[in-house]
């Protein structure tokens, strides 16, 4: 346990990679933080405010092209629609990549948002955008994570309220993500801190090793973890003499973090994959994002209230490993049709299409909010650039109007809601920005997104700046 919580630091005082995975994970376990105030619901709720018990963010990082998945412009010229034909979908007059069939047959579950937009372009800052939504003082940047970053939805969330029925508000798979080389911001809790940190977890078919090494020893008796809470109970008399001093607060999170989880039964055996059938297992792929998806299922039946899966760790892994698919991501610079037609198409279509089946099968859907996005789109021209790896054209970065996928929880069954224009280039409908999203995944949950939270000094901060898309439910 005690290797499971590592404080080891670099000798310039970073974390190391394997302390965001482990160190940074396990900050997530049943610590609420003093001081935490929410304003009462709105009037005028949107149709699905409350509607939700857990929020399942499936996170495409590195920018999905909105022409080559959710928005295809067949009748656009060639440099501008690509390689790919549109299929019909299960729901008339939708059109969707003819790469993407399992999701197509399942259209009547999720809409289509074609018309997001924002000014960020580039992957560090737009994360932050995307996982905060606000953005980042250095916009369209690769700034590295700081404590004073705004917090990510998942650690709002357990400030403002904290999961009753499972150990964890929040928690992250297959993370983090690193944009380039290094974790982007905005997956963290910033100046909340460790007490509001998201369960983080990294490749999910090894994670399981990892907390099995958490299981109480058959020579750790009831008696000796009972006789640990109390020592714990007797610590939390000093509480109100550490309220301002952060080292000794991130202490008792850590003490708490190792007592909840050897105490929970419960808690661990929703992280242990083994336990579903083989068939459903191999359903949504043995790949590092189909296991991840699978786990977030599990977690959601489970009780906890925020699931983010990170569908790819890296954004551009492929330059580095291109005979590792599970390295792939989204920002397809160059080689954009093979890399999409030959890996992430497939995974995608594959682990998606099995979770909202899934989802839908069990009725876990009615009250689970999915969102799918990236942190921005692809440019609507194709052409090849010199400075990146690959022989092949591709897309650059284009946040001007991309499309985000939603479901479940009131969500309306089988629609489209904006558009682009003919080139899919720019909004032709009124555009909404991550800021919306944020406050649409807030007032899922019942959180009114025009509230606030404190932080550790008791300074009011906005849930969100935004306001939930009401089309959606219509």
């Amino acid at each position: 346990m005690l290797r499971f919580l590592s404080h080891e630091r670099r000798s310039n005082g970073a974390l190391s990679r394997r302390e965001w995975l482990l160190l940074g994970g396990m900050a997530g376990l049943g610590f609420t933080l003093p001081g935490s105030k929410l304003a009462a619901s709105p009037s005028g709720n949107p149709g699905g405010f409350g509607k939700a018990k857990s929020v399942l963010l499936i996170y495409a990082s590195g920018g999905q092209s909105q022409i080559d998945t959710w928005d295809p412009k067949p009748e656009a010229p060639a440099e501008i629609r690509g390689e790919f034909r549109p299929i019909r979908t299960s729901e008339p007059g939708t059109l969707v990549c003819e790469h993407m069939p399992r999701v197509a047959r399942l259209a009547k579950l999720y809409t289509i948002l074609r018309s997001v937009s924002h000014e960020d372009t580039d992957h560090g800052s737009a994360t932050y955008l995307a996982l905060t939504g606000q953005y980042h003082a250095q916009k369209s940047a690769n700034p590295p994570p700081r404590s004073t970053d705004l917090p990510t939805y998942g650690a709002v969330l357990k400030r403002v309220r904290p999961a009753e029925r499972f150990p964890h508000t929040a928690v992250h798979l297959n993370g983090p993500v690193l944009a380039p080389e290094i974790p982007a911001p905005g997956q963290f809790a910033g100046f909340l801190a460790g007490g509001c940190e998201p369960l983080l977890l990294g490749d999910v078919r090894e994670a399981a090793e990892s907390l099995r090494a958490l299981e109480p020893r058959p020579e750790l008796p009831a008696v000796r973890l009972e006789s640990r809470r109390t020592l714990l109970q007797s610590i939390e008399t000093q509480v109100g003499r550490w309220q301002h001093d952060k080292t000794l607060l991130e202490k008792d999170v850590f003490y708490r973090q190792a007592y909840q989880f050897l105490s929970a039964p419960r808690c661990r055996s929703a992280f242990d994959l083994a336990q579903e059938p083989e068939r459903v297992r191999d359903r949504y792929g043995r790949h590092r994002s189909g296991q991840a998806c699978l786990l977030a299922r599990r977690l959601v039946e489970a009780g906890v209230p925020l699931v983010t899966v990170f569908l790819n760790h890296t954004i551009r892994g492929q330059d580095k490993a291109p005979d590792q698919p599970d390295m792939y991501g989204w920002d397809t610079h160059n080689d954009i049709f093979s890399a999409l037609k030959d890996h992430l198409l497939p995974t995608f279509d594959e682990s998606f299409s099995a979770l909202l089946e899934d989802l839908h099968q069990r009725g876990l859907l009615d009250t689970t909010l999915v969102v799918c996005m990236g942190e921005f789109g692809r440019a609507p021209r194709v052409a090849l650039e010199p400075t990146f790896a690959g022989s092949s054209p591709g897309r650059k970065h284009w946040s001007a109007v991309y499309s985000v996928v939603l479901a479940g929880a009131g969500v309306t069954k089988g629609a489209v809601v904006g558009a682009s224009d003919r080139h899919g280039a720019y909004p032709q409908t009124t555009p909404v920005g991550p800021w919306d999203i944020a406050a649409t995944i807030f007032a899922a949950l019942g959180i009114d997104p025009a509230g606030h939270y404190e932080d550790l000094a008791a300074q009011p901060f906005p849930v969100t700046r935004g306001k939930p898309i009401r089309e959606i439910y219509m």
